[in-house]
C-alpha cells in the first residue's frame, strides 16, 4: 500500500539548530532517501519552497479568490512530502520515525486512496 508522508517544520525550531546541524540533518536524511529508494520503498519526495511563497485559491458562492499565504493556523508549515510503499500502516509509521523533521515539526502520515477504485464507482 502507498503512503505519503508529510513533512511539516516549525521555522523558529529550524532556526535554533546549531550552526550546521541542519546540514548534517539533510545529509543524513537524503542518503536514507537513497537507500529506500534503492530497495523500492521510496517512491518519490519533494521539498517545498517556504509557506511564504504559497498562494491559496478558494470559490466560494461563484467567486474566486487567489490570497497570498497559506493562512495556517498552526506553527508548522508543509515542507515537502515522501510518497512510500509500505506493507503495513507500522512500516509507514517506522519510516517516519526515521526522519529528522520530527525533531523540527512533525510527520503526518496517510494511506493513499486508489484513484483507480473510485474512477470505477463513479464511471469516470
Amino acid at each position: 500500500m502507498q503512503y505519503l508522508l508529510l513533512v511539516y517544520t516549525d521555522d523558529m525550531l529550524l532556526d535554533g539548530l546549531a550552526d550546521g546541524e541542519f546540514d548534517r540533518m539533510m545529509r543524513g536524511c537524503l542518503q536514507h532517501a537513497d537507500a529506500l529508494r534503492a530497495d523500492g520503498t521510496l517512491l518519490d519526495f519533494q521539498q517545498l519552497e517556504p509557506a511564504s511563497t504559497a498562494k491559496s485559491v478558494r470559490t466560494r458562492d461563484g467567486r474566486t479568490q487567489v490570497l497570498d499565504g497559506p493562512f495556517s493556523e498552526t506553527k508548522e508549515m508543509l515542507a515537502g512530502f515522501n510518497l512510500i510503499e509500505a506493507d503495513s500502516e507500522e512500516e509507514a509509521l517506522r519510516i517516519a520515525q526515521a526522519l529528522p523533521w520530527t525533531r523540527t515539526g512533525c510527520i503526518e502520515v496517510r494511506p493513499v486512496r486508489d484513484v483507480g477504485a473510485v474512477r470505477a464507482r463513479v464511471g469516470a
